[in-house]
């Protein structure tokens, strides 16, 4: 239940069923610094991949009626989340991965701005959304990814968060899955 009434509410539209289990495909995406990250591995670290659709820049106005799209609001409050319990998840064996579809240069404005000290990854060309078919919106004709978790172990997607309502509990909700599995 969500207590705070500025908040829209998602549903579970049933569009991740297929992740969960399923294994990361043979993709490549930059990150910040437009370096090639890639994302079936079989290292002994989890991969924590957060995906949002876009993070706000103060030089840049946001797409019309953005904070009235239900899960849209939020993302730099997300990223920030994650870099502040960064050390908390390293410590239980993972590592945050940001993923939305903006370009090189806008996550990495974000990541300097925030402070964001690990890969913030650019899905700008769609591959890991058309591969993973993953959930959109669209505004002006523009996909944008929609709010979503996945905690990938040795290459195979081990647990799906979606829908992400609540961004305060969504941090709390990723550290307790991560502590007891």
């Amino acid at each position: 239940m969500i207590d705070n009434p500025n908040i829209s509410v998602l549903d579970n539209d049933g569009v991740i069923q297929h992740l969960e289990n399923n294994v990361i495909p043979s993709i490549s995406l930059p990150n910040q610094e437009g370096n090639l990250l890639r994302l079936d591995r079989s290292d002994t670290f989890r991969m924590v991949l957060y995906f949002f659709p876009m993070t706000g820049r103060p030089d840049k106005p946001l797409p019309d009626n953005w904070n009235n799209i239900p899960g849209a609001k939020g993302c730099t409050k997300e990223n920030c989340n994650f870099r502040d319990n960064y050390d908390e998840i390293i410590c239980l064996n993972a590592l945050p991965i940001g993923i939305s579809t903006q370009t090189v240069d806008y996550n990495k404005e974000m990541t300097s701005r925030l402070n964001i000290p690990y890969d913030v990854l650019s899905d700008e060309k769609l591959e890991l959304k058309n591969s993973l078919k993953l959930p959109i919106f669209l505004i002006n004709k523009k996909e944008y990814l929609k709010r979503l978790t996945l905690i990938v172990e040795k290459n195979i997607i081990k647990k799906v968060f979606y829908p992400i309502n609540e961004l305060d509990k969504h941090i709390d909700d990723v550290l307790k899955w991560l502590k007891i599995n």
